[in-house]
């Protein structure tokens, strides 16, 4: 294998999934037979965009709603407070190893028709793996390409009675590591997808004590969709399909002071990969066992690879309740205008070992609104370690209000 293709396996595929996993690499709780991630392409599509979520362990299916929830839960813009907003968000990732690539993110959300009952909303995000030079085995460097992915999203939301709303996402990918070295015959190409998110949300306020409270909870089944090919066609990967499953209680402490508590599950709806571990590879037979099964996952159709993904991984029952990871956290707000935040989020070291504590705080005005978030990974030698979020909204309600009293 070239340097070239080793460059953008790298660069592609370890960032989001395996680098993590190799701060895990001595741990006695895993073994090669057992470390069996899932895989996907186009894996950013999972990495958070906000500073809110991030900064609770990434969660959002069943919080409050905010400019951020459609990465989330999109069908909580129906249940908005304010008739629209907009924010910003940025990431620098990894920045441990490197110092050019990013997540930047912008979403937004209207509610039409003047009312409470139905909500337009959109994000776009763009996954920037920073400059990648490619080269021979000899060393010597042919060209240098700046390898990206995006995504456009465009959603409705509708309350459907007065606790309940469901929502509808639309979205193009494009995973742009395309190169073309005619020196050494070899290329990669565009990989480009559509797919869509089915969420609901729920949410009441029950009375404890003499306290009116809030109980919420949430579902958001994201990037149902085409698969991806990096190489003409040859073989294909699945978009990260992810079940999420959340719920929020919020009670009051004291005037203007609340405290919110929640939890998120979250589960791939990706078939497992055949693992050449589970196979007698020093065989013919074994061999071609293995051989057959890798290549029904590569023609399996996306929707058959969401229901076989609930009964697929190899170690059983076991192996797949491994594969759901979860995440709890906190938020403390004071006249919803000073924010704290934590969390933790935990995944099995066989499934990637992507595991770290958050912490958070936002402040928030009339017209705008400042959040971030930093990350401290359970391993030291993670290169998710202290990664930071920030980002930055604007509230369409505010604004107005804004501008209405500078023209009096």
């Amino acid at each position: 294998m070239s340097k070239k293709t080793i460059t953008l396996r790298a660069a592609a595929l370890a960032i989001p999934l395996m680098l993590p996993a190799v701060a895990f690499a001595d741990d006695n709780d895993i073994k090669d037979n057992e470390f069996n991630p899932v895989n996907t392409g186009v894996t950013t599509l999972d990495i958070t965009p906000d500073a809110r979520g991030s900064s609770m362990g990434n969660l959002g299916a069943a919080t409050d709603p905010d400019i951020n929830s459609q990465f989330w839960n999109p069908s909580k813009y129906a249940f908005a407070y304010s008739s629209g907003g907009v924010g910003i968000s940025y990431t620098p990732w990894l920045r441990k190893i490197v110092n050019d690539i990013f997540l930047a993110d912008v979403s937004g959300y209207f509610k039409l028709g003047g009312g409470d009952n139905q909500a337009l909303s959109a994000s776009f995000r763009y996954f920037s793996l920073g400059e990648v030079s490619l080269g021979t085995d000899t060393g010597m460097d042919m060209q240098t390409i700046n390898p990206y992915e995006l995504a456009f999203d465009v959603g409705y939301s509708r309350k459907l009675s007065e606790k309940f709303s469901m929502g509808v996402v639309l979205r193009y990918i494009l995973s742009d590591l395309a190169y073309d070295d005619s020196y050494t015959r070899e290329s990669n190409t565009a990989a480009s997808a559509f797919s869509a998110d089915i969420s609901g949300y729920y949410t009441t306020y029950p009375m404890v004590g003499r306290n009116e409270c809030q109980f919420s909870w949430g579902f958001n089944i994201s990037n149902i969709g085409t698969k991806v090919s990096y190489d003409h066609g040859e073989n294909y990967a699945f978009l990260p399909t992810n079940l999420r499953l959340g719920a929020m209680f919020m009670f009051p402490l004291a005037d203007y002071n609340t405290l919110a508590f929640g939890v998120d599950l979250n589960k791939l709806l990706v078939p497992t990969r055949p693992n050449q571990n589970n196979y007698d590879m020093d065989s013919v037979e074994g061999q071609d066992e293995y051989q057959k099964a890798l290549d029904d996952w590569n023609k399996m159709s996306p929707f058959t690879g969401i229901f076989k993904s609930f009964g697929d991984a190899p170690g059983g029952f076991k192996e797949e309740l491994q594969e759901i990871k979860w995440s709890v956290g906190a938020e403390y707000a004071y006249n919803q205008q000073f924010f704290v935040r934590a969390g933790y989020n935990y995944e099995h070291p066989n499934k990637g070992g992507r595991s770290y504590f958050s912490f958070g705080a936002g402040f928030s005005l009339n017209v705008v609104r400042l959040d971030a978030s930093y990350m401290l990974a359970t391993a030291q030698s993670s290169p998710l370690d202290q990664t930071l979020r920030f980002t930055l909204s604007f509230d369409m309600d505010g604004l107005r209000d804004l501008l209405g009293k500078r023209k009096r």
